[in-house]
C-alpha cells in the first residue's frame, strides 16, 4: 500500500513552523507496512489544495492530509477535497452537537463559525476528535482512501491512534517494515561508504541510506516483507558484516543517541562522571542529563569560562594557565583531574578550546579544542580541530567527549597505558 501526505498550512512554508505531523504519520504508517512515497506542503489556497489532492490521488492508494480543518476562513481542506471529488458538503448535526457540548463543558460560548467544523463531505465517515473541536474524516473513492486530520499534533495523534490505525491495519495486507539504524563516529562518510558498499549492494531487497549528521554518520537499512523472521535474519546478517568492517566506530545498531549509549555504560559499570567545561558552556553536562535517571551517574559539573574559575572550581594551577595558556592540552587534563577529585567521580572530563567566531590565532585557530578524560589511573587527551561555526564546534566537541567515554568502557577490561601514563580510553 502506497501513501502520500499533504501538509496544509501557509505557515509551514515559512521558516517559523516545522511540519512534525508528517514525521509522526510516516512512523506510524511504516509500522503498519504502508510506505510513504511523497510528502507535499501546500498553502491555504483553494486551487493549490485541489491540485495537490488530484495529483496525489492519481498515484497513491492512501492520501492523508493534515491541517486546514479549523473554523476560520483560511481553513479550506474540507472544501477542497469536496470539490476535487465532486461531493457536496453538508452540515452533520451529530458532529455539531458534539462541538456544542465541548464548548459547554469548557464554559465558553461557541462562535457561529465553529459550525464550519461540522461540515462533512457526502459519503465521508467522521473520525471523532476527543481532544478538540475539529473531527477527522475518512473518505473512500475509486478504491482509494483519503483521510483528513486536524493540524494540532495532540489532536492528530489522538485521532490516529483511536480512530485510524486499526482501520488501516486491516488494509495493509500483512507487509511490514523491518529496519536497522546504525550510527558511527570517527569515520568520514565517503570512507564509510567505500568500506560497506560491497556489502549492502549484494542485498537488492534492502534499501540502504547513509546520512551525515553532526559528529556522526547514520546507516539506515530498511526492507518490506511479509516474512518477519526471514527479514530480521537478513538484516542481522548485514549488520554483522558491516560491524566487521567498521569495528568500534559503530556505537549503536538500533538508533540510540551517543548520550544514551554512554548512560547505559555508566549505569552498567556503576561508574560516575563529572565535567569541567569551558568552550562547550555546559553542553556535555546537558547531554549527559537528558537521560532519565542521570542522577545515578552524574554528580555534577562546572562551566568555568574564566581562568579564575578554572582554578577556583577545578583546581587548575594558576602557574599552569600562565605557562601553557587556558587553551592547551595540559589545562584540559588539569580540568578533568580536578573535577574528578572534587566530586569523587569515577571519570572526570575537561574541555577547553576556541569556539569562535573570534579569539583565534595562527597558533590556536578557531575550532581548536582540547578534551581530556581522567580516571584514578591517569588521563587520556584528545585534540580536535573542527572547521565549523560556533554551535557546530561546541556540538562536535561534546560528541567527541562522549565518544571518548564510550571507548573508555570498551577498553576498561584490559586497560592499556597511554603516553601520559594513564589509561587509553
Amino acid at each position: 500500500m502506497k501513501a502520500e501526505i499533504i501538509a496544509v498550512g501557509s505557515e509551514l512554508l515559512t521558516p517559523d513552523r516545522l511540519d512534525t505531523n508528517s514525521l509522526y504519520i510516516t512512523g506510524r504508517l511504516n509500522r503498519l507496512g504502508i510506505a510513504v512515497e511523497r510528502k507535499t506542503v501546500v498553502a491555504d489556497e483553494h486551487q493549490q489544495l485541489r491540485d495537490a489532492f488530484k495529483e496525489s490521488l492519481s498515484r497513491a492508494d492512501l492520501v492523508i492530509a493534515t491541517g486546514g480543518l479549523g473554523p476560520t476562513e483560511d481553513d479550506l481542506t474540507r472544501e477542497a477535497i469536496s470539490d476535487t471529488l465532486g461531493r457536496k458538503l453538508a452540515l452533520n448535526h451529530d458532529v455539531l452537537r458534539v462541538i456544542e457540548a465541548r464548548f459547554r463543558r469548557l464554559g465558553r460560548p461557541m462562535a457561529e463559525r465553529n459550525a464550519r467544523q461540522a461540515m462533512v463531505p457526502e459519503g465521508a465517515s467522521v473520525l471523532e476528535n476527543s481532544r478538540g473541536t475539529a473531527p477527522g474524516l475518512w473518505i473512500e473513492t475509486d478504491g482509494r482512501v483519503v483521510i483528513l486530520l486536524p493540524g494540532p499534533p495532540h489532536e492528530l495523534q489522538g485521532i490516529f491512534v483511536e480512530q485510524v490505525e486499526s482501520r488501516l491495519a486491516r488494509l495493509a495486507g500483512g507487509v511490514r517494515l523491518h529496519a536497522r539504524e546504525l550510527r558511527t563516529v570517527g569515520v568520514p562518510e565517503s570512507d564509510l561508504d567505500e568500506r560497506i558498499a560491497p556489502i549492502y549492494k549484494r542485498y537488492g531487497d534492502v534499501q540502504t541510506t547513509i546520512l551525515a549528521g553532526l559528529g556522526e554518520i547514520q546507516i539506515h537499512l530498511r526492507t518490506w516483507s511479509k516474512d518477519a523472521q526471514a527479514a530480521e535474519l537478513m538484516l542481522d546478517e548485514i549488520v554483522k558484516q558491516i560491524a566487521l568492517k567498521l569495528g568500534e566506530s559503530i556505537f549503536t545498531v538500533s538508533g540510540q543517541s551517543l548520550e544514551e549509549i554512554v548512560a547505559a555504560e555508566l549505569t552498567k559499570n556503576r561508574a560516575t562522571i563529572a565535567t569541567a567545561e569551558s568552550c562547550t558552556g555546559g553542553l556535555l553536562a546537558e547531554r549527559l542529563t537528558r537521560i532519565p535517571g542521570s542522577s545515578s551517574y552524574f554528580p555534577g559539573g562546572v562551566v568555568c569560562y574564566s581562568n579564575e574559575l578554572k582554578t577556583a572550581w577545578a583546581d587548575v594551577p594558576v602557574a599552569l594557565i600562565e605557562a601553557r595558556g587556558a587553551v592547551s592540552p595540559e589545562v584540559a587534563q588539569a580540568l578533568a583531574t580536578g573535577i574528578r577529585l572534587r566530586t569523587g567521580a569515577t571519570i572526570g572530563m575537561g574541555i577547553t578550546g576556541i569556539a569562535g567566531p573570534g579569539g583565534g590565532t595562527p597558533e590556536k585557530p578557531v575550532g581548536l579544542v582540547y578534551i581530556a578524560l581522567a580516571d584514578a589511573g591517569g588521563f587520556k587527551e584528545h585534540t580536535g580541530r573542527f572547521p565549523a561555526d560556533r554551535e557546530r564546534i561546541r556540538w562536535f566537541a561534546s560528541q567527541t567527549a562522549l565518544d571518548m567515554v564510550r571507548r573508555y568502557f570498551l577498553r576498561t577490561a584490559q586497560p592499556q597505558p597511554s603516553r601520559s601514563g594513564g589509561v587509553q580510553g
